[in-house]
């Protein structure tokens, strides 16, 4: 703006320097002519001064042009630039997003297993009554178990388990089904190696242990189990660890009694326990049952408080680098399922169990169970059980076994694998287990 007025009075200087020479020429003569000659030298200097003044004007305009214009590009490079950091921020926080639920559901993934197991046989079975009477000659093909389970560690402390059991229903030793049932659904906490608990349907102290040791479920199941005087899993509370680095195992649980097929509400809680022993291959325990085994329901018939108790004996390791299992498990049980109206019983019974591995992938095992089920009520009732077998694993998860077994009974003793009438039962055939 100063620069515009300073042009302006030049210009106005000049003009009138122009309009003078004229009029004093023709009235003052020489002298005013040297004047006007030096106004008009001074005039043409401020034209001069005019025309640069002009042309910085225009110069600082252009200027102030291109400032603007390069004000104006690097607004929309900042606003764009702003756009751009605003998307990258939105894409770094979805994927951002999605890398955690990626890393958290790999997390989860990681801390769950799921696992299965199943039991089949391909056999033959004949059996007769005490007068040498065939009363069963069959046979065929079966699935006689099947797990799904899947444990899932929600942290150091916290883990669950949950397994589905699809078994083969029996009426009078005919498999007329399958069966659908929840075996085990547990939440556990672990507070040290020595303290666990299990809230649920879990794992009893006795028959899954010793199952460890003796390690052919998939052929049979073990004595208590086998004839009824024991389950496997039951709906409780369960407190268990090990002591000693592993030395020492317990396991005690309070459950309802009924075994995991059958919840129910009782009036009293029974009660499982063991304490075991490892040392150097040598296994050993002890344990016990007390309780009313579900039937102490109000309304129902009254039953006379059941007992049992169990022992083992087992070596479980490599003699001179061979895999070796040889033991032993004896049990008594007091008024198994007796009702209160009902004479006291009692049942014993002992099994020894033995097997090697000479070589990779073959093995060979051997059972004999001895068990009298009614010693008071009916003393001359027993049962003796013989199982031999040649197994082949062509992969860890796989085995594969060839089984004879011989049930030899009183007749009309039904217990294990012997229908009603049966005094002898011979079976043959191809038995096996996969796993994952």
């Amino acid at each position: 703006m100063r620069m515009t007025s300073r042009i302006s009075v030049l210009a106005m200087a000049a003009a009138c320097g122009w309009a003078v020479p004229a009029q004093a020429q023709d009235s003052n003569g020489s002298a005013i002519q040297q004047q006007l000659d030096a106004m008009r030298q001074q005039m043409a200097q401020m034209a001069g001064q005019i025309a640069t003044l002009q042309a910085e004007l225009d110069q600082a305009q252009a200027k102030a042009a291109s400032a603007q214009a390069a004000a104006g590009t690097a607004t929309q490079a900042a606003l764009a630039a702003s756009d751009a950091a605003k998307a990258a921020t939105d894409t770094a926080k979805a994927t951002g997003d999605k890398a955690g639920a990626f890393a958290s559901a790999a997390k989860w993934a990681a801390d769950t297993k799921v696992s299965g197991r199943m039991y089949f046989n391909l056999s033959s079975v004949r059996a007769d009554d005490a007068a040498g009477n065939t009363v069963e000659n069959d046979g065929g093909f079966q699935v006689t178990r099947m797990y799904l389970g899947v444990d899932h560690k929600f942290s150091d402390v916290f883990s669950g388990n949950v397994t589905m059991d699809v078994s083969r229903v029996d009426n009078a030793g005919k498999n007329v089904g399958m069966g659908f049932y929840l075996k085990k659904a547990y939440l556990e906490a672990k507070l040290n190696p020595a303290l666990r608990f299990r809230l649920g349907s879990a794992d009893m102290p006795w028959i899954p242990y010793v199952e460890g040791i003796y390690g052919y479920r998939h052929i049979e199941k073990l004595i208590t189990d086998l004839d009824g005087f024991g389950t496997s899993a039951d709906w409780g509370v369960h407190a268990l660890g090990d002591i000693a680095g592993g030395l020492i195992s317990y396991q005690v649980s309070a459950v309802d009694g009924g075994g995991y097929r059958d919840p129910k509400f009782t009036q009293a809680v029974d009660v499982e326990g063991r304490v075991s022993l490892k040392y150097h291959g040598f296994n050993a325990a002890v344990g016990g049952y007390t309780g009313k085994l579900g039937n102490d329901v109000q309304g129902a018939p009254a039953y006379r408080t059941a007992s049992r108790f169990n022992a083992m004996l087992a070596y479980k390791d490599k003699v001179a680098g061979v895999p070796v299992t040889i033991g032993g498990e004896y049990f008594t049980a007091s008024n198994w399922k007796v009702l209160a109206a009902a004479p006291e019983d009692r049942a014993k019974g002992y099994s020894l169990f033995a097997s090697v591995a000479p070589l990779a992938k073959w093995s060979a095992f051997g059972r004999y169970d001895w068990i009298k089920p009614n010693e008071k009520t009916a003393p001359l009732k027993q049962d003796d059980l013989w199982i031999l077998g040649l197994q082949y694993s062509p992969v860890e998860i796989v085995d594969l076994a060839l089984v004879y077994k011989r049930d030899d009974a009183d007749g009309g003793l039904k217990i294990g694998n012997l229908g009603t009438g049966q005094a002898t039962r011979d079976e043959i055939g191809l038995y096996g287990q996969f796993r994952f």
